[in-house]
């Protein structure tokens, strides 16, 4: 018996916060739906962390966007000119610039920026008792603190990725165009690339800037509400971020292989 309950305690540590960020994952979308849950105290609390997400994260978005621009708009369109195939641009672009590489340096960029602030605020909240004092009082932890910040971080995503990919290009441009001899124009450009954007990849990139920030703010909360009154911020910051990582790519995987 002593070895089953080592195997099944091993196992449930490895799948337990798996399962229960797809039922929490459920709960959040079937709520979301309701229009009671929507009160003024949840509404504010989406506006303030959607202020704090997508403000807070905007400069480094934008400053990362340009030196992506810089390091990948660049190359690509000197050296597809050197190769005599600069109408590939666009497609190189469309596939590895938005398509791959904006949701993920997106979803890192909020997850360092407002997700440890997140484990931090909620986990200080339900190691202090705070969590378990609003469940004496009526008061839903779920409604109130999962799921606005839930879907603000899902509306931030999308926000900055969209910022992030129109920077990266029109940076990348104007850079390209001062360093080398060849000049273009930035409308024809960005027209190319927006050819080069199939129907999938229409579905694609809004789709994995959503669900990244979606599971993104969801894996800080649930990290913060779960935590142990032994947990300090010490471990509970480094289990976030790996988990949050996790989430972003496992899930952008899974939305490449599925669309």
């Amino acid at each position: 018996m002593s070895a089953l309950a080592t195997i099944g305690r091993a196992t449930r540590s490895r799948v337990g916060f798996p399962l229960m960020l797809s039922a929490a994952s459920w709960g959040v979308l079937r709520v979301a739906l309701t229009p009671g849950s929507w009160r003024r105290t949840v509404r504010y609390q989406f506006v303030l962390t959607m202020r704090q997400a997508t403000g807070g994260g905007l400069a480094t978005s934008l400053v990362t966007a340009c030196l992506v621009g810089l390091a990948m708009v660049y190359e690509s369109l000197y050296w597809l000119g050197v190769a005599g195939q600069k109408q590939l641009a666009g497609t190189l672009l469309v596939t590895v610039l938005l398509r791959e590489l904006t949701p993920l340096l997106v979803g890192v960029i909020l997850l360092g920026r407002s997700g440890m602030l997140t484990i931090a605020e909620l986990g200080t909240m339900q190691t202090g008792g705070e969590a378990r004092a609003m469940l004496a009082q009526g008061i839903d932890p779920f409604l109130l603190l999962v799921l606005p910040r839930t879907l603000a971080f899902a509306v931030s995503s999308f926000t900055l990725g969209i910022l992030f990919g129109f920077s990266a290009l029109v940076f990348g441009f104007v850079a390209s165009n001062a360093i080398s001899t060849q000049q273009d124009n930035l409308w024809s450009f960005l027209n190319r690339v927006l050819s080069a954007m199939s129907a999938r990849d229409d579905l694609l990139v809004p789709a994995k800037l959503l669900v990244i920030g979606f599971l993104v703010g969801l894996s800080c909360c649930l990290t913060g509400l779960t935590a142990s009154p032994d947990d300090e911020l010490a471990d509970l910051l480094p289990r976030g971020f790996v988990r949050g990582i996790l989430a972003i790519l496992i899930s952008s995987i899974l939305l490449t292989v599925a669309v």
